[in-house]
């Protein structure tokens, strides 16, 4: 990391050294990487706990408490993040970007892998799942500062008037993960018998993911600091409390970011976990086929997520997020519909491809409406434990709550679940001014 100190002299050179950027093929990569690596870990986790871990870890107890306890330990990560947010915000915010978010990559990273080499419940008993608990919360330290750094990297290298499309580079990182992880359980449910896939085959993609991390932080040690904060830096306006001082002065913004990201969270871990269960478990598909339904729609993902970021350059975060909101208010509503009959391929393909349209045009905007919510010196702060907020209130606990819903009171509460998690956004977005040409160097 470049350090400077501000200086009354060759102040022109100064501003001209502090204001070089990264190329947009850095920038891209940097950004991207971790975000990609995050969501590969947490697709991978979602997939195994929803088809692999009811049996390696929960096995003497009936299938739906089996099912339910494996999707807990999903949550457990969810809720370390936070924890991860106040502790890698407080170093983004006063030793830098960059390193913070290297230290963050090798945390995740390492639990990660350390989850597939893990003794199931017949080799350890309890202990297994203690572990896996623990493994699962140090992951989420490490994923609490991940995002919001991306963020910046992103948004702190950006034009003004291309702000919200560089944001899209780290949102890019969900459907990329999404793709890896999914395509490569898609692979080995191809080649590898049910028996197989229990007994080794669902270790695969978390061993798999140390080769995204190396890359990762190939990448990240190349990159420079972002022009920002080396410029908040020879101003001297970086801070030594960064929490405290963010909750003083921007609690409202925290609030306001945590609604606003949280139903993003829901209708993802809807779509992409909930589903697989209940599909796989009421409608008859097969995990392979539904994989594949998956894959294809995230692809839609994908393409929503520029494509709505681009938008938001233009007609402003606030105008596009509102669509995204209200729409989602109508598919929860509607949704419940085509989850009917068995192996309705139709219906199912509507459901997942509209869902991930909806995901991508909610999704894409944030990476740059959550930083220009908070000035440069709490900015890492400020966003990490928004998003990581949001977190907890919209996917800690949501595969689990939608699948206690439909168990017992059925699909359409799922869908009124949804549609309150919207309602809470669209709330949250009304409050908020438009931040597309707020001064971002502040």
């Amino acid at each position: 990391m470049d350090t400077l100190t501000k200086g009354n002299s060759d102040t022109q050179n100064l501003d001209t050294y502090n204001m070089t950027r990264d190329s947009v093929k850095t920038v891209i990569l940097a950004s991207m990487i971790g975000t990609a690596i995050e969501f590969f870990d947490f697709y991978a986790y979602g997939t195994a706990a929803a088809t692999y871990f009811p049996k390696v870890f929960f096995p003497e107890v009936t299938p739906t408490i089996a099912t339910l306890l494996s999707l807990l330990t999903f949550g457990v990560a969810f809720v370390a993040r936070p924890l991860g947010s106040f502790i890698f915000g407080h170093f983004g915010d006063k030793i830098g970007r960059k390193k913070t978010l290297v230290v963050s990559l090798l945390l995740m990273g390492v639990s990660t892998v350390l989850i597939g080499l893990l003794p199931d419940y017949k080799t350890l008993g309890l202990f297994a799942v203690i572990l896996l608990c623990s493994c699962r919360f140090i992951q989420g330290i490490g994923l609490g500062g991940e995002w919001s750094g991306a963020a910046l990297v992103a948004t702190e290298n950006a034009p003004d008037s291309k702000r919200a499309l560089y944001g899209a580079f780290p949102e890019l990182g969900a459907p990329l993960g999404f793709f890896l992880s999914n395509g490569l359980f898609f692979t080995l449910e191809s080649f590898l018998t049910p028996e197989q896939m229990i007994e080794f085959g669902w270790r695969i993609p978390f061993l798999a993911s140390a080769v995204l991390v190396i890359v990762g932080f190939w990448v990240r040690e190349r990159m420079q600091e972002t022009p920002l904060f080396r410029q908040a830096q020879a101003k001297n306006l970086t801070t030594k409390s960064p929490l405290k001082f963010v909750f003083k002065t921007s609690w409202r913004q925290i609030i306001q970011g945590t609604f606003i990201v949280s139903v993003t969270y829901t209708l993802f871990y809807t779509l992409a976990t909930w589903s697989l269960t209940y599909a796989t478990t009421m409608l008859g598909f097969s995990n392979r086929e539904y994989l594949f339904l998956l894959m294809g729609a995230i692809i839609v993902f994908a393409i929503l997520i520029v494509y709505a970021s681009k938008l938001a350059d233009i007609f402003g975060r606030r105008r596009v997020l509102l669509f995204s909101s209200s729409a989602l208010v109508v598919f929860s509503l509607l949704f419940p519909y085509l989850l009917q009959g068995q192996r309705n391929f139709i219906g199912v393909s509507t459901f997942l491809v509209v869902g991930f349209t909806l995901m991508g045009i909610a999704f894409g905007p944030v990476g740059a409406l959550l930083p220009e919510l908070f000035k440069t010196e709490v900015r890492y702060s400020g966003a990490g434990i928004s998003y990581n907020f949001a977190a907890i209130v919209g996917a800690a606990f949501s595969p689990t709550i939608a699948t206690w819903l439909a168990d017992n009171l059925g699909v359409k509460f799922v869908g009124l679940y949804l549609g309150v998690m919207a309602i809470a956004c669209l709330i949250s977005l009304l409050t908020v001014s438009e931040t597309k040409d707020v001064n971002f160097s502040e």
